[in-house]
């Protein structure tokens, strides 16, 4: 079978956060041929349907959601394809695991994304960040695949991308199946020794040992989220088995058997005092699933 089918899987066994209800099911897609009964199983869905890589950028609520999971997995992730400095990668693929591909190979200019841990088709779809640089800097072109037209390729100056936002213009669900990158020639051990310093400086300022889903909030223009809500009293701010990190305060961790309730009331409690306190209205950047 090339469209493996779950009904009714657990949320927290799906995101790095580790909390949540169940959705409707799983849909995971293992090679091309199940994109054609994909589009068979999705006709006949009423609930809404998402997109999942490692559910590392998303918070989902508990109890039963009215949502469908498409995930792609193949049972081997094909390898990258490397020509010159250009790679062709599978959207499953992990994102670190990408990151040692290129420090093998001397290509430079994704290093800031070191300590991200989701796929590349999930960097893609939210155009992941960090450190000043973000994924679709170094991207070239995306294969991507809709119900309606099945796989196409879409060059990068025919995708929108902003912070923490990708539109494909494609105007229904869309899956993201590989991407070329175009990275630059540099020495091995100046791409190891940058690596090093941004997992370095990321230990220090960030829970990412912990079951975080990254930063819940977007930067307003000009200001940091993290800062905001150390200034209204959040850093350590706990709720139940839920907490805004000690460490950095955009961070929510899962300390010990959180619900989605504790953390959406955390959530909740810091976008009022935020605005309360400055005047500025904080955006989720964690995709909430409720």
């Amino acid at each position: 079978m090339t469209l493996e089918l779950i009904h009714e899987p657990k949320i927290s066994k799906l995101t790095t956060l580790g909390i949540g209800g169940s959705a409707q099911a799983l849909a995971t897609v293992r090679d091309i041929d199940g994109l054609d009964e994909l589009s068979v199983f999705m006709e006949k869905q009423s609930a809404r349907i998402i997109a999942l890589g490692n559910g590392s950028n998303m918070l989902a609520a508990d109890g039963k959601l009215d949502i469908v999971f498409i995930k792609v997995s193949p049972e081997k992730i094909p390898e990258p394809e490397l020509q010159g400095t250009s790679v062709k990668v599978h959207a499953a693929s992990a994102l670190p695991r990408l990151l040692g591909f290129f420090t093998y190979n001397g290509l430079s200019g994704m290093e800031g994304l070191c300590g991200i841990p989701g796929t590349v088709g999930g960097a893609v779809a939210m155009n992941a960040g960090s450190y000043g640089t973000d994924i679709s800097a170094s991207l070239e072109k995306v294969r991507l695949w809709t119900p309606s037209k099945g796989l196409f390729w879409k060059d990068k100056t025919e995708i929108e991308f902003g912070y923490r936002h990708f539109n494909p213009g494609t105007d229904e669900f869309t899956l993201v199946w590989e991407a070329v990158f175009e990275l630059n020639k540099a020495d091995r051990d100046k791409i190891k020794k940058e690596l090093n310093a941004v997992i370095s400086r990321k230990k220090t300022t960030q829970p990412i040992l912990e079951r975080t889903a990254g930063c819940v909030f977007k930067n307003p223009e000009n200001e940091s989220a993290g800062k905001l809500l150390d200034q209204a009293g959040f850093k350590g701010k706990k709720n139940g088995g839920m907490a805004f990190s000690t460490i950095h305060a955009n961070f929510l961790v899962n300390k010990d058997h959180g619900t989605g309730s504790q953390a959406m009331e955390l959530l909740d409690e810091a976008v009022a005092a935020v605005k309360d306190k400055f005047n500025v209205t904080l955006e989720h950047e964690v995709v909430i699933l409720k």
